[in-house]
């Protein structure tokens, strides 16, 4: 039977228990357990490049680079500190007894330790009155956000500035908090409580989704500088996350709506990118780009479950518009999304230049 970690043996490991309980309980899934047998060297049978490197049970001699040896015993005071980090690992090591090893990756490690020290106060904690907690906003600085997709990348200066900007405000339930038709102004992440999204065909509200604590709405008038095509409407009590548009735009539109050209996002679809036409299906059946996938943008949240994170993708639409709001939303949720910067009307119009 595999080896499970708990959130009290994160606790004890160095850097890991500055996280507090609710970073290490974002961590707990990017850890791994492993195993050896008495009188194995867990250095020459597995490779830890990448990885920090902690042990947590049994005891381990370790022969280091310099001819010295000494001997650690899982959950003591000196094995809180990584036995292995970077690909920096001892000359050899053997099992005194069977012994039990954590693992996970250096990079999501250390941003996670960045994106919570940036988001401390003063006297070293979190989440207070006047500051926003990184940590609540699950749908948008999910942890595969933060250590995958576009988040990883986020300048550092912009982490504690975008915390910063957040403003609390109160809903009650029935509260419309955007109205379909109307200019967009702020980005809004939900704090407590759940809203529904609805829009109106031919005339009737039509429920489209229901989001809750974590999720995001109103990027999408945002980063096409165009109207809410939607309405979003308190289902309960509960309080939001408000962002105003320029410091939405300077410190999340900019750093993740990464824009291409045509030549280029022909170099990268034919490394192995995917297009990505979010146009209606009659568009995209007129004149869709070759090995492109039909998604609207409207279908775009749900949609996206079923893209691979590993993958590129280069989104377009006719003037870029609309692909820049699935763009945004792609990124957003950890994908390598790119925008074809003008869109289609924009690579037309350099192809025929160059005739």
């Amino acid at each position: 039977m595999a080896a499970t970690v708990s959130i009290d043996q994160l606790a004890r490991l160095q850097p890991l228990m500055s996280l507090g309980t609710a970073g290490l309980r974002l961590l707990l899934p990017l850890c791994r357990m492993h195993t050896f047998t008495r009188a194995s060297d867990p250095f020459r049978v597995t490779e830890w490049s990448g990885q920090v490197v902690y042990l947590v049970r049994g005891q381990l001699r370790m022969d280091m680079a310099d001819g010295s040896s000494r001997v650690l015993v899982g959950s003591h005071d000196l094995g809180a500190a990584p036995i292995a980090r970077g690909g920096k690992t001892p000359r050899a090591g053997k099992a005194i007894t069977e012994i039990e090893l954590l693992s996970l990756e250096e990079d999501s490690l250390d941003i996670l330790v960045t994106w919570n020290q940036l988001a401390a106060t003063g006297d070293g904690t979190t989440g207070s009155a006047e500051q926003t907690d990184w940590r609540m906003m699950s749908g948008m600085f999910a942890v595969d956000n933060l250590t995958v997709g576009a988040f990883a990348s986020l300048p550092p200066a912009n982490i504690q500035a975008l915390l910063a900007k957040f403003s609390r405000v109160p809903a009650k339930r029935g509260q419309v908090i955007i109205r379909q038709g109307d200019p967009g102004d702020c980005y809004y992440v939900i704090e407590s409580g759940r809203c529904k999204v609805s829009r109106l065909v031919a005339g009737l509200p039509v429920q489209l989704a229901e989001l809750r604590e974590g999720d995001a709405f109103g990027e999408e008038a945002l980063v096409a500088d165009t109207v809410r095509n939607a309405t979003v409407t308190m289902n309960t009590d509960g309080t939001l996350l408000c962002l105003a548009k320029q410091d939405f735009d300077r410190l999340l539109r900019a750093p993740l709506l990464q824009k291409v050209t045509g030549d280029e996002a022909e170099r990268r679809v034919a490394a192995g990118a995917t297009w990505i036409d979010v146009r209606f299906p009659a568009e995209y059946q007129s004149d869709g780009y070759p090995g492109a996938i039909n998604i609207p943008l409207n279908d775009i949240r749900q949609s996206s479950a079923a893209l691979n994170p590993a993958k590129d993708y280069i989104v377009y639409c006719q003037t870029g518009r609309r692909s820049s709001a699935a763009a945004f939303l792609l990124s957003q949720r950890g994908f390598h999304a790119a925008l074809l910067d003008g869109g289609m009307r924009a690579r037309a119009g350099a192809m025929e230049s160059f005739e």
